[in-house]
């Protein structure tokens, strides 16, 4: 009974996705476009982020090494909910997006706490 609950779920979010990217090359290109801007913007605020905190002691060591497990956790978390049947490529891009900017927004978190005055 749940299996069958979440299963309807799964087909509906990403089966209208699937027919809604699929309609015109401009939904797909928006797709794309989407996934490279939540691409650039964890990447560059991971990147910041660990840069600004600056060199590697004991206590910043902690604090990439968490922000690495929660790209892990994302990474995980995406493996277990997009499909792998079709559109991979484009959940592939999404997966990596995700997990960079939940790194990033910890490292901010983070950052905000300990380092801001």
């Amino acid at each position: 009974m749940i299996n069958k609950f979440f299963s309807d779920i799964h087909y509906t979010i990403f089966n209208s996705l699937r027919s809604w990217a699929e309609q015109t090359p401009g939904n797909w290109n928006i797709l794309v476009g989407s996934g490279f801007g939540l691409l650039l913007v964890g990447l560059i605020l991971t990147i910041v982020l660990l840069k600004k905190m600056g060199k590697a002691d004991e206590r910043t060591n902690q604090i990439a090494l968490k922000s690495s497990l929660f790209m892990l956790y994302g990474v995980i978390l995406c493996d277990v909910i997009f499909p792998k049947e079709y559109m991979w490529q484009i959940f592939f891009l999404f997966k990596y997006s995700l997990a960079l900017l939940a790194s990033g927004i910890y490292l901010a978190v983070r950052y905000k706490k300990d380092f801001s005055n």
